[in-house]
């Protein structure tokens, strides 16, 4: 059986889907009766377990032979790092009583450093927490989100302004995260993929302006890209319900992108690549808004 942890979430649930449609036994593993009614929608089974209660957590995993872990990303936490190792031991532990044989975990492009990359570490620390344990140990690291922006939406329609982080010409790699999805779900279901580092991108780099563009089109409006001042970054953080540690981490993770020091590892590794471009997914997106965050 499949189980996947975080599956209500957006990339979580596109693989319980992925899945079913392979004609997998998928099991999810959600936090409340309310998101296992999703699952049950799809067609798939599920356990409410919280990943920071063990024995609900072991239960839920015991039976399990491939493992999907994403780690937890709030962004109100007061000890982001401190909560994803307690996550990961929790994890170890669980395993450690399972029937678990191979683990596929969603990291992230910087994961290869192991300090001062804030929120990157997270996903240092995932590829890490299993490295002494006879399981199949497979991560995915993907580029940015293309879903990332469309908090931004109510903003872009009522002021034609894409608010950024970034400077508004610096392009990164992209990537949809339900391309990011479907790759995941084919890694769970070969039986034979073995252990492997994964890079995952979308078809193309693309710039904040370029992303104010595609809503442009999509929206038919004129949007234009502006990037949020750095003396404005805590405040506008913290108006969206992030802790301090969590603002920390994410400046920290964001000055490094913006310094061009956070790079694929493109040596070891294995690049796959997603065929959704940004404009077809800003049209879907707009069109259908995405029910998961």
């Amino acid at each position: 059986m499949d189980i996947i942890i975080g599956a209500s979430g957006q990339v979580g649930s596109a693989i319980v889907t992925n899945l079913i449609k392979k004609g997998r036994a998928v099991k999810g593993i959600v936090r409340n009766n309310e998101k296992a009614e999703l699952l049950k929608k799809q067609g798939g089974n599920f356990a409410i377990a919280d990943a920071f209660n063990l024995s609900a957590l072991t239960e839920a995993i015991k039976d399990g032979k491939t493992l999907f872990i994403i780690t937890p990303e709030t962004g109100k936490g007061d000890d982001v790092i401190g909560d994803t190792k307690k996550f990961l031991e929790n994890i170890r532990k669980a395993i450690e009583k399972s029937t678990v044989k191979k683990i596929v975990g969603l990291s992230s492009i910087g994961a290869q450093y192991d300090k001062g990359t804030g929120n990157l570490l997270m996903s240092y620390l995932l590829e890490h927490a299993f490295k002494d344990m006879e399981v199949e140990q497979s991560f995915i690291r993907p580029a940015y989100y293309f879903s990332n922006w469309l908090a931004y939406i109510p903003v872009v329609k009522d002021m034609g302004i894409l608010p950024s982080f970034y400077p508004v010409d610096l392009s990164i790699p992209m990537i949809s995260p339900m391309d990011v999805a479907e790759l995941a779900a084919d890694i769970i279901a070969d039986d034979n993929s073995g252990s492997k580092i994964y890079e995952a991108f979308g078809p193309s780099a693309h710039s904040s302006t370029d992303v104010a563009h595609a809503f442009a089109e999509a929206l038919k409006i004129n949007v234009k890209a502006q990037q949020i001042p750095r003396s404005k970054w805590d405040e506008t953080l913290r108006k969206i319900g992030f802790s301090d540690d969590a603002i920390k981490n994410f400046i920290a993770m964001t000055d490094l992108v913006i310094s061009g020091d956070i790079h694929p590892e493109n040596k070891g590794t294995v690049t796959l690549n997603g065929e959704t471009t940004l404009q077809q997914y800003i049209n879907n997106a707009v069109k259908n808004p995405p029910k998961h965050k």
